[in-house]
């Protein structure tokens, strides 16, 4: 139906010239004179940009058109696909880069690309633009039915991107003729090396035991954490390195040369005044990238402005083949870069880049990574961000979604960001409208609303939109309790008006999963309380009945919606199902401390609250996640009092450390539990000395401490864990990084 509306509003459109212009008559009642005219030795994405045509126009029209050389033309209707002869009528010249342009006179159609793909663009465009089509997501083309094709005389449509680079990395994106519809590129196409690319080339276990010394050197010490730049034979070997790798891929755009993810920088003497005179390790980084650069003149190189190389160096300039990705990570996503001011850093560093180069790409961010399912409604700072980096000399951005994982609002986000990466002065509302109405039919009006509630409530409680939050952490702004019902009720209707059609309410339905998702995420998180997924029972609590059915029905649906991890490096759908299962084979654990009052010593972490100091006597275990029932403490140790109220007799005391090296957080190197009756006076009961991990271990695990105490009676409980001094050398922190401690619940028995 929406396309039947759209092809009516676009000949509505061409009927109003045809009293100054008329039009050419591509197909008439499903035949058609024309013939596919191809440059005599056309290229391979001429061919196939022709044989594109050919085939829609047949699924459209049922006409059936011939493809012929220029050499054999006759005087026919044409269509000239490509760098013909005919074509040089309109004295074009080289069109710039991926750009085209669909132009028509009297009779003849022409389409010309320029680099790349351009010319697969200019067909793709006068199937959407003037035919009506449609490529939604990774799905069929949408191809409506009309026996009757025309087109202006004297058409000129040329079209320039506003990026030479253009990336939206989500499922959809995975798809070869969704990329080429949308004019997106993919960065293993373009790019020899990717990212953060030191180790890559280097790679430790290769070189880092016999030649230490190509690595930094970090308060005095060797450390497999980033590259020593100023080390000759680290030069010498990169250049080897692209020598061999560039014969193998000489088509290839860009190759990377950048530092690793995290600190670690080399401070040895001769990096240190690289630095100093810099301003920072980016000093010798564009130093070391501009070296290797100048070796291979006709090739590009990129690297990472991130971090702590995100500051333009304060003398050296990137040279003219080197190519800056600036990484827009420390922003808070709830307004457009151009004015939020968690991006004020972010915005100095550009304009700093683009005082002394005109090659900036960016690295930005569009969903939040340690949780994909979440909600995150950033959808309408799309436009005013590409509009604002287009005119500080950004030409290239990759927008990081969820990557092949499906993720909230996956489909809509690729869609419209692959528009507007195209050309921003579209508007979010049309192309926002034309995907709705089109990927959701009779559903599309109810997810708009949904879409323009969820925006609203979040600006409306001033919640912070981070790419590294979490749902639970919203309960009481954009998603409460009460505002997921607003949304439910919204998406209810959705599902209702397409029922009966399966394709359209499977899309509600994944549409539906990060509401879902917050909401059992929540339920972990409030536990005994209202909206938790315990009742009561006798003494103590048991697991809601309906719950586990409720968490095998979102794992389903997850399967069907294509989730592959939850989060950024995280598991699946089936690891999320043995979450639950480990949650719901837990037996209660009547503490004697359970609500009791907790007093700290030293604060919780504010970016993860928890429950704050009630965290450690909700009755609550954590799992792997820390954001959700540990209590968060950064730097300092957790010393935590607890007032049961009355003297109770005492026979143990047991408690849950988290030790997750990527986020910092390391078990406690002491664990001591002392006793009292008034709260001033304390008797010491246990000490406990946690084996420290040794070696690199990455991997997320919770371990439990018990105590057994000779029926000691006592009114306060306190546990003081000392946290480490300092960030095991192996895990490479960077400088003024400290170690966390988390603690889920302490019971006492």
């Amino acid at each position: 139906m929406m396309h039947s509306l759209l092809l009516i509003m676009t000949l509505l459109t061409y009927n109003s010239c045809q009293s100054t212009r008329g039009n050419i008559d591509l197909v008439s009642n499903g035949n058609s004179r024309y013939v596919i005219v191809l440059p005599d030795e056309a290229g391979k994405h001429e061919t196939k940009a022709a044989k594109l045509l050919q085939d829609y126009l047949k699924r459209i029209s049922g006409a059936s058109l011939n493809i012929i050389p220029e050499k054999t033309y006759k005087e026919q209707p044409g269509i000239f696909i490509g760098n013909t002869e005919h074509v040089e009528q309109f004295h074009s010249g080289k069109l710039k880069g991926e750009s085209f342009f669909i132009a028509t006179d009297k009779q003849h159609l022409y389409i010309r690309g320029g680099s790349g793909k351009g010319i697969l663009y200019g067909v793709y465009t006068l199937l959407e633009d003037y035919f009506g089509c449609r490529k939604y997501a990774a799905i069929p083309v949408t191809v409506p039915t009309n026996k009757n094709l025309q087109l202006p005389q004297q058409l000129m449509d040329k079209q320039e991107p506003a990026f030479v680079y253009r990336e939206t990395y989500y499922p959809a994106a995975f798809d070869n003729e969704y990329l080429e519809w949308h004019k997106l590129h993919r960065f293993e196409d373009l790019w020899g090396v990717w990212g953060h690319s030191f180790f890559k080339i280097l790679p430790p276990k290769t070189y880092f035991a016999a030649h230490p010394e190509y690595y930094a050197l970090v308060n005095g010490k060797r450390q497999a954490s980033q590259l020593c730049l100023s080390n000759e034979e680290v030069f010498k070997l990169m250049v080897a390195y692209f020598r061999k790798a560039i014969a193998d891929n000489p088509d290839a755009l860009y190759w990377s040369i950048a530092a690793e993810d995290g600190g670690g920088f080399c401070n040895c003497d001769q990096c240190s005044k690289a630095n100093a005179e810099d301003g920072g390790p980016q000093g010798s980084l564009v130093r070391f990238v501009n070296r290797v650069a100048a070796v291979f003149p006709d090739r590009q190189f990129t690297t990472l402005a991130y971090q702590y190389t995100a500051h333009p160096p304060l003398k050296t300039k990137p040279a003219s083949n080197v190519y800056i990705m600036l990484s827009s990570i420390d922003a808070y996503r709830q307004e457009p870069l151009n004015n939020i001011p968690s991006a004020a850093a972010f915005r100095k560093d550009l304009e700093g880049w683009g005082a002394i180069t005109d090659h900036i790409f960016l690295w930005d961010y569009t969903t939040q990574f340690t949780n994909y399912l979440a909600p995150f409604p950033d959808y309408n700072n799309l436009q005013p961000n590409l509009q604002y980096l287009s005119a500080h000399k950004v030409t290239g951005v990759f927008s990081q979604g969820s990557g092949d994982t499906y993720s909230d609002m996956a489909a809509y986000n690729s869609y419209l960001q692959a528009k507007l990466l195209w050309n921003p002065s579209l508007t979010t509302e049309a192309v926002t409208n034309d995907f709705l109405n089109g990927y959701y039919g009779k559903a599309g009006p109810f997810i708009g609303q949904y879409l323009q509630t969820l925006i609203s409530t979040l600006h409306n409680t001033k919640t912070q939109l981070d790419i590294y939050g979490n749902p639970v952490n919203n309960y009481k702004n954009y998603l409460s309790p009460e505002a997921i019902d607003q949304y439910s009720n919204l998406l209810d209707k959705a599902e209702k008006s397409v029922e009966g059609n399966n394709d359209l309410l499977t899309r509600v339905y994944n549409t539906r999963l990060p509401l879902e998702y917050t909401v059992l995420q929540q339920s972990r998180f409030f536990g005994t309380e209202k909206f938790g997924y315990l009742i009561p029972e006798g003494s103590g609590y048991i697991v809601n009945p309906r719950w586990p059915e409720r968490v095998r029905k979102f794992v389903a649906q997850c399967k069907q919606a294509g989730v592959k991890e939850l989060s950024e490096g995280g598991g699946n759908a089936d690891a999320y199902q043995q979450e639950w299962d480990t949650i719901f084979s837990r037996k209660w654990i009547n503490s004697l401390a359970f609500g009791a009052k907790v007093t700290l010593l030293n604060p919780w972490s504010d970016e993860y609250p928890a429950k704050k100091e009630r965290t450690l006597t909700d009755g609550l275990q954590g799992d792997k996640d820390f954001s959700i029932n540990w209590l968060f403490i950064y730097g300092k140790d957790m010393v935590a009092t607890i007032d049961m109220g009355q003297e109770k007799t005492i026979k143990e005391v047991q408690m849950n450390f988290l030790q997750d090296a990527r986020h910092y957080i390391f078990n406690p190197s002491d664990i001591i539990i002392e006793t009292s009756a008034d709260g001033i006076n304390f008797t010491p009961a246990g000490k406990q000395q946690p084996a420290l991990l040794a070696e690199e271990d990455y991997t997320a695990a919770s371990h439990t401490f018990r105590f057994s105490l000779p029926s000691v009676h006592a009114r306060f409980v306190r546990v003081t864990s000392r946290c480490l001094q300092n960030v095991p050398a192996w895990r490479g922190a960077p400088s003024g990084k400290k170690a966390a401690i988390c603690c889920d619940e302490i019971f006492v028995l």
